[in-house]
């Protein structure tokens, strides 16, 4: 088992101890408070490029926050099974995704093989063509004035118990 299928499985937060809390919250403050420098154990000193700053700092408001976080590398494969779980699609509506060219993959052995770079590209993609079409939507049905607008339709029969009416039609 591949070590995103085992923190897919895992609970979407742990809760920190309140010593863990607070030592993370100490830290969190003192990387915003002072420029941040690595120290080898020859005792030499190395400022911290601005990227890898900015990744700790928002790594470690994250913890704080009790999110989840997971870091993979970018050269990291899925399976089929794993792609498909994290696309929340069928693995084969996603093996058909592949063979279409929708995602690139490689083979091991006759096995498909996805890096999860190229997973992430795609459902931001996805994700980004859907807001986009809900938004499209949303602003026709407002510009049309029927996005609250009841169908003709819509005409529920009410319902009745010992004489009291629980749904009256307007």
């Amino acid at each position: 088992m591949s070590a995103l299928s085992k923190a897919a499985k895992r609970k979407p937060s742990v809760p920190a101890s309140g010593v863990d809390e607070r030592e993370l919250g100490d830290l969190y403050r003192k990387l915003r408070e002072l420029g941040v420098s690595l120290v080898g154990a020859d005792g030499k000193s190395e400022n911290l490029p601005d990227n890898i700053y900015s990744f700790l700092y928002r790594l470690l408001a994250d913890l704080r926050a009790g999110n989840f976080v997971t870091i993979l590398q970018g050269k990291a494969e899925l399976t089929t099974v794993e792609a498909s779980n994290l696309l929340g699609m069928s693995r084969q509506f996603l093996i058909n995704l592949l063979t279409q060219g929708g995602i690139p993959f490689h083979k091991v052995g006759t096995h498909r093989r996805i890096y999860v770079r190229d997973v992430l590209a795609y459902k931001a993609k996805r994700d980004i063509g859907r807001r986009r079409i809900l938004d499209d939507l949303a602003r026709t049905e407002q510009e049309q004035g029927t996005y609250d607008k009841v169908p003709d339709d819509f005409n529920p029969q009410p319902k009745k118990r010992s004489g009291q009416t629980f749904f009256r039609k307007h």
